[in-house]
C-alpha cells in the first residue's frame, strides 16, 4: 500500500482570515503519485511495512482569504501499513498565492483506496504567523497513483 495520506491536507490549512476571527474553511486539493516513495518491511507477519513518501498538491478549489489564495504545496508523511490498512502522519507545507507558507501536521488512516483524518496549524509566516485551527480531510486514490482531497475546518490568526 502506497503512502499517500495527506496531503494533506491538510492543505486547506494555510489560509488567512480576519484577525482573531474564527473563520470556516472548505476546499479541495490533486495530489501527484509521491515524488518520493520508500518501504522497509517489518518481518514480524505478512503485509507489514513501516513507509515514507513525499508529493507535490495543487488546489482544484482554493480557499481565498484578505484576496490570497492558496496556490500549492509539499506533503511528507510516514506510514505503518498492514496488510489492511495503515496509521500514518506527517506534515504539509501549503504555499499562498503570495508565497506566504502555512505548515500543517496531520494523522490519518488509510485504506486501499481512501484516505481520512485530521490535521492542525503548526504555524505560518507572513500573514499567516500565529495561524491556528484545524480540521478534517478525507482523500481518494484514482487507479493513476494520484490522491484527491476534500478538506474543512476552520481557524484564527492573532489580533
Amino acid at each position: 500500500m502506497r503512502l499517500k495520506s495527506v496531503f494533506v491536507v491538510l492543505c486547506g490549512l494555510s489560509l488567512i482570515a480576519f484577525a482573531g476571527a474564527q473563520t470556516k474553511i472548505t476546499g479541495s486539493a490533486q495530489c501527484s503519485k509521491p515524488d518520493i516513495e520508500q518501504k522497509v518491511d517489518v518481518p514480524d507477519h505478512p503485509g507489514h511495512s513501516l513507509a515514507i513518501s513525499q508529493m507535490k498538491c495543487t488546489w482544484t478549489k482554493p480557499f481565498e482569504i484578505a484576496g490570497v489564495e492558496t496556490k500549492d504545496g509539499v506533503d511528507s508523511g510516514v506510514a505503518d501499513v498492514h496488510a489492511k490498512g495503515a496509521r500514518s502522519q506527517g506534515y504539509y507545507v501549503d504555499t499562498m498565492a503570495n508565497g506566504d507558507k502555512a505548515f500543517v501536521r496531520w494523522q490519518g488512516q488509510d485504506m486501499e483506496a481512501t484516505s481520512e483524518g485530521k490535521w492542525t496549524y503548526a504555524g505560518g509566516t507572513g500573514k499567516l504567523k500565529g495561524l491556528q485551527g484545524g480540521g478534517t480531510y478525507k482523500g481518494k486514490r484514482a487507479d493513476d497513483g494520484t490522491i484527491s482531497f476534500d478538506i474543512e475546518g476552520e481557524y484564527t490568526l492573532p489580533q
